[in-house]
């Protein structure tokens, strides 16, 4: 498919949010920024979180890491399904009850000031490395596939996608993100779905006889046993569901959506459905993966490799999508990836901004309104994204990316100690002394982290239970300097 039909598909892509932005803020009050004037459907925010949690980096890279790691990443996911239900039952409640737009609200009801600036810090740190790397990915798979054909270069390519996205969020911002994450998802689905009829359809595979092919297949192989591996089924299923636990309910990105809900109920009903809706979507992206792998052997196709000769997973959906399946898959690849990865980054602008004004500034939603203000963070935001990718991109190996994303079990790892020694006790403490726990807790999980414990003769991989030893380090230190605050206000 030629450059230019691909960037005509990517420009009517933006019209259509462009066109949903106008819709959504016909009638917009200021408050409708940040909680949409409670008034979301639960059906259609659930829609929409698929396309938030599901970026263009998993877009990408769960298809083509199959060949790693076989169907594993489903321990993970499996072990997702179950850290939603923690949220449905113990976060959702809280937020209600304090009737909070911020998230972090809940840790100054908690604790004070100091602890709500520090959850706001660490979310605010996390979103920006991650959000930035995600858009890195899909940018440059944008700017080799089209803006490379034109000579234009990736800083102005990567400034006029900012700046689409900053054009149709600064404005409406929640209200018209739970619309246009809804349309995203769809067209997400649609690349995935439309990526597997082309394989199928090209390797002759009788559809009724699809299920057991993709089983037949040594990449189909689910769980891993051997504990010593980062893929041990306990490892992935347990930390998944930590992972979940705080990466959507504990952020206030995936949570302020939720909070646009009429009530409680309706809210519960929406993480239920999203929680159902991701498991079914993300075996569709497994074998998807499988099938890559089918056709590239029945094709005798060879696959993209690295330097040191092993294989550049990342790169086997887009090489095949854009090199051998055809118009329609380049296509359908195309407006996916956008569709997963804007659906991520544009929602950020607007909960960062959230963030910063209520948690940081300590400004009320509702009772004193600053548009202005709220335009110049939305927009310094905006210009801070971009400058972390271009950051990125001057550094330009595929480890930095491994290495911010997994920044999140370090950053994360605070505030779900925070959380949990929070609504599992009733102990005070210090405020000020907050940060300093937080902050320490991430450097002692990285040491253990790279000093592991041997077994069997060999290092111990923690994997993703980093993010759990972090949350229980912060647990460990607010107990511990409670110990020096006197109960007798608790």
């Amino acid at each position: 498919m030629s450059p230019i039909a691909l960037l005509a598909c990517v420009f009517i892509y933006f019209g259509v949010l462009l066109a949903i932005s106008y819709w959504t803020t016909r009638h917009l009050k200021s408050s409708s920024y940040f909680n949409a004037d409670k008034g979301s459907k639960w059906y259609v925010v659930a829609f929409g979180m698929l396309g938030d949690s599901l970026s263009g980096v998993t877009f990408i890279s769960v298809p083509g890491a199959v060949i790693l790691t076989k169907f594993g990443y489903f321990q993970i996911v499996l072990g997702y399904f179950v850290g939603y239900f923690a949220i449905v039952f113990i976060l959702l409640p809280v937020y209600y009850r304090l009737n909070l737009v911020s998230i972090y609200g809940y840790l100054r009801h908690r604790y004070g000031r100091f602890s709500q600036y520090t959850g706001s810090f660490f979310f605010i740190l996390s979103r920006i490395l991650g959000s930035a790397a995600r858009l890195f990915l899909a940018a440059s798979v944008l700017q080799l596939f089209i803006f490379d054909q034109w000579g234009i270069p990736f800083a102005l390519s990567v400034s006029i996608i900012i700046f689409l996205i900053w054009l149709y969020t600064t404005k409406g911002g929640i209200k018209t993100l739970v619309w246009t994450d809804a349309f995203q998802s769809s067209l997400l689905i649609f690349g995935v779905m439309v990526s597997i009829y082309v394989i199928v359809s090209q390797l002759k595979i009788p559809w009724l006889e699809l299920p057991s092919v993709i089983a037949r297949h040594e990449f189909s192989e689910l769980f891993c046993w051997d504990m010593n591996s980062k893929n041990y089924f306990w490892k992935q299923f347990v930390g998944g569901a930590f992972i979940a636990a705080c990466m959507t309910g504990l952020d206030q990105n995936m949570m302020q959506k939720n909070l646009t809900c009429k009530t409680l109920g309706e809210s519960q009903k929406n993480i239920f459905w999203f929680s159902t809706v991701m498991l079914v979507t993300n075996m569709f992206f497994i074998s998807l993966g499988v099938l890559l792998y089918i056709y590239t052997d029945s094709m005798g196709i060879e696959l993209p490799l690295k330097p040191d000769g092993s294989v550049d997973s990342d790169k086997v959906f887009p090489f095949l999508a854009f090199n051998h399946l055809g118009p329609l898959a380049s296509l359908s690849f195309i407006i996916g990836l956008t569709a997963a990865t804007f659906s991520s980054a544009d929602s950020v602008l607007t909960t960062l901004t959230t963030s910063f004004y209520i948690d940081i500034l300590g400004k009320d939603a509702d009772k004193d309104p600053d548009t202005k203000l709220r335009n110049l963070i939305h927009l310094s935001f905006a210009v801070l994204l971009l400058l972390a990718i271009l950051v990125i991109k001057a550094v330009n190996t595929s480890a930095v990316i491994d290495i911010v994303l997994k920044v999140a079990n370090y950053t994360y790892g605070p505030l779900l100690g925070l959380f949990i020694f929070g609504l599992m006790s009733k102990r005070r403490l210090h405020d000020a002394l907050v940060p300093l726990i937080c902050i320490t807790s991430p450097l002692l999980a990285y040491y253990l982290d790279t000093n592991p414990p041997y077994l069997d003769g060999k290092p111990f991989q923690y994997g993703n239970t980093i993010l759990i030893i972090n949350g229980l380090i912060t647990v460990t230190g607010l107990l511990f300097f409670s110990c020096f605050y006197k109960q007798k206000d608790a």
